[in-house]
């Protein structure tokens, strides 16, 4: 049975869209695809992470991000998985992407100038220095996996910039990044130990420990822990072990995953569409337009959810108070309604920064800005150096329903 037909057979009320394994064998587009028609607001009674309500249309997605009075982060997270607790203590932590307002904004404000225009101005020669570095240094005629040596190197070199963090030790980051969403219903793996996972949280937190007390010694600098030491809205964060960890874990995932996944992303993209990579290299000057349909394609962060704080009407459907909201932007973005052709990577779209990949309204992804540098250096720089990246064997995906996470790319270069 095809992957449509499969879809089609299943009665509209069981279909499970949290299914991590439908992310880790690319096989989602026919679930969502049937559900922004049938059913774009869709309840599922039970599942592994319990009862939820599936968002799949953009209007919709849209309609639930921007209305925060009613759809709550604070009440249960934005994570599909119900917040975890063991004997150990609370895991996931607490950050400004899980407060309501008015507690989110002052928390927000005291890390977004890192961020700034002034400061993405400052950065951009460090990010095309890395990038040069990193391609000038690959094995050209060789096969080599492109996550590894690209994707995940530029984005732990720019979190250790952003952070301060020991550069030879930078590849813990992206570590801690993987670790924060291993949990066994987001990723489908019953094996997990979380015991272990909660100690090498433990583990990241003490380090983060350690650079806070140097920092409060030192005069106020541009990383990250620096700003929040400086703040009086953040200033005694580290006396809150959750918030503590909760902001330093999402400030790294934030960091992390969009751009390398998105960058992973778009050297498939291209691949799957050799027409759009010719009029790539017919025209570099679409780069800027490029990166924000890789950002749409890719969608990095498949979902975000939500928590009804009253009872209320959305697409027709009567959500109570209490309900699990889920906003599949990884549908949204395949809206056939806003894009033409959504499962085509089509570099000069004309629409393509109307993806909601970011988010909308006061959770609006604050690194969006730095995550489109990094991509636009980073291609820049490709399209000096290499006629072609030819994906040259298969594509392993992560089995995750939060990160659309890509494991591995193998990878031969064709220099001009």
């Amino acid at each position: 049975m095809d992957l449509e037909s499969e879809a089609s057979a299943v009665p509209i009320d069981e279909i499970d869209v949290s299914r991590p394994e439908i992310y880790e064998n690319d096989s989602w587009q026919p679930w969502f695809s049937r559900l922004r028609k049938e059913a774009p607001v869709h309840y599922l009674a039970d599942s592994v992470n319990g009862p939820f309500w599936s968002v799949t249309n953009h209007q919709l997605i849209k309609e639930v991000d921007t209305n925060n009075h009613v759809f709550s982060s604070e009440k249960g997270g934005i994570a599909i998985v119900d917040p975890y607790a063991t004997e150990e203590g609370q895991l996931q932590g607490q950050s400004f992407i899980t407060l309501d307002e008015p507690r989110h904004a002052p928390q927000r404000k005291a890390v977004t100038p890192s961020v700034a225009p002034k400061n993405l101005i400052e950065l951009e020669p460090l990010i095309r220095n890395n990038a040069i570095d990193i391609l000038e240094n690959l094995p050209v005629g060789e096969t080599f996996n492109w996550v590894q040596e690209v994707s995940i190197e530029l984005t732990a070199r720019m979190l250790a910039t952003l952070f301060g963090f020991p550069y030879e030790q930078r590849h813990k980051l992206v570590h801690w990044s993987d670790l924060a969403t291993a949990v066994p219903e987001v990723t489908g793996d019953d094996s997990i130990d979380m015991g272990a996972r909660y100690q090498e949280l433990m583990g990241a937190a003490a380090s983060f420990y350690q650079l806070w007390t140097e920092r409060a010694q030192q005069p106020p600098s541009f990383d990250l822990i620096s700003m929040l030491i400086h703040n009086s809205d953040t200033a005694n964060m580290n006396e809150d072990p959750e918030l503590f960890l909760g902001t330093i874990l999402l400030l790294i995932v934030g960091g992390n995953d969009t751009t390398r996944n998105s960058i992973s992303g778009g050297v498939i993209g291209l691949n799957r569409y050799p027409d759009e990579y010719q009029k790539l290299r017919d025209n570099p000057g679409l780069i800027p337009n490029m990166v924000s349909e890789m950002v749409r394609w890719q969608t990095p962060v498949i979902h975000m959810r939500r928590t009804a704080l009253q009872d209320v009407e959305l697409g027709g459907k009567q959500i109570r108070e209490g309900d699990k909201v889920v906003m599949w932007y990884l549908s949204g973005n395949r809206d056939e309604t806003v894009f033409d052709n959504p499962d085509k990577l089509i570099i000069d779209r004309a629409n393509a920064r109307s993806h909601v990949s970011f988010g909308f309204g006061v959770h609006r992804c604050m690194g969006n800005r730095l995550a489109e540098l990094q991509l636009s250096v980073l291609w820049e720089e490709i399209m000096k150096r290499f006629h072609t990246i030819e994906v040259v064997d298969d594509i392993q995906r992560l089995p995750n329903n939060f990160i659309r996470g890509i494991k591995s790319v193998p990878v031969r270069l064709y220099p001009f």
